[in-house]
């Protein structure tokens, strides 16, 4: 009787350890399959930003606004958190237990998540891109979307009534017309309102190059300004293609960011920059 009890006892243990087998076989094959199914999400997702990337860096943020204008801070704030949502959730949920049609759902639940939460990074990041470049009397400042209301922009010339899709454009703010309007124009300022963006004031740059020439000053000043930097501000001249003496320069304001502006010293097209503030 001892015996039979034992022999059942041995039975009895093997099977168990044959179950605890099976089971950590299926939970190694279920971990493998949801890495697997993660992994295959994560390189979509980077695949997906790499081309949203392509979007964002050459036409709405062209260097150097993608330093200057944040793009680069914004853009990769809304991949970080779209490529690691996706995937993760993909971990969570994925399971080949569950029936084929409740796992493709999950899945696509899972998608239509992650391309939303894109798609709004995505038009945040648009609406907050730099549109122009704009001579704002003694200086360069960046204007963006966001900055702009659709009164006054009603109110510009013709041909800057329309926001530029690609990049921003080179605009400057016409000389007040009185008194008082430069008065309410700095009062508005005051308030919040960027003068830079006061498209009422706008005008086409090229007609306000002999002020834009007369505000700037020889970039070979800056060799004086700052003397510990004579690699850097080399760099960004040669990178223009004319000589230090074909170059002028005034300061670049975007928001909390100060930088410099290279000038065609003839036809003060901006030709490069520097990341120094010149104020």
């Amino acid at each position: 009787m001892h015996y039979i009890h034992a022999i059942d006892s041995i039975k009895l243990a093997s099977t168990k350890n044959i179950i605890k087998i099976e089971m950590t076989k299926n939970a190694m094959a279920n971990w493998r399959a949801r890495s697997v199914a993660s992994g295959i999400h994560f390189f979509i997702s980077v695949s997906i930003a790499g081309l949203a990337g392509m979007l964002v860096f050459v036409l709405w943020y062209p260097y150097p606004y993608s330093e200057i204008s944040g793009g680069r801070q914004l853009f990769t704030l809304v991949v970080a958190v779209d490529v690691v949502l996706g995937p993760l959730m993909t971990l969570i949920i994925f399971n080949r237990a569950k029936p084929r049609r409740e796992l493709l759902s999950d899945l696509t639940v899972v998608a239509m998540l992650q391309l939303a939460a894109l798609g709004y990074g995505l038009w945040t990041v648009f609406v907050s891109r730099p549109v122009h470049l704009v001579f704002e009397y003694s200086r360069m400042t960046v204007v963006h979307a966001i900055d702009t209301t659709p009164d006054l922009l009603a109110k510009a010339p013709p041909g800057l009534q329309r926001l530029p899709l690609r990049g921003p454009t080179v605009v400057a703010l016409r000389p007040f017309e009185s008194p008082a309007e430069e008065f309410d124009a700095t009062m508005a300022a005051l308030n919040g309102a960027p003068l830079a963006a006061r498209s009422d004031l706008w005008q086409p740059y090229v007609t306000a190059t002999p002020r834009i020439l007369k505000e700037a000053k020889p970039a070979s000043d800056l060799h004086g300004h700052f003397p510990g930097q004579a690699d850097l501000i080399n760099q960004a001249i040669a990178a223009t293609g004319r000589s230090v003496a074909g170059l002028r320069y005034l300061p670049l304001l975007d928001r909390h960011v100060a930088w410099t502006v290279l000038l065609d010293a003839v036809t003060a097209e901006p030709l490069g920059f520097v990341p120094l503030d010149s104020f």
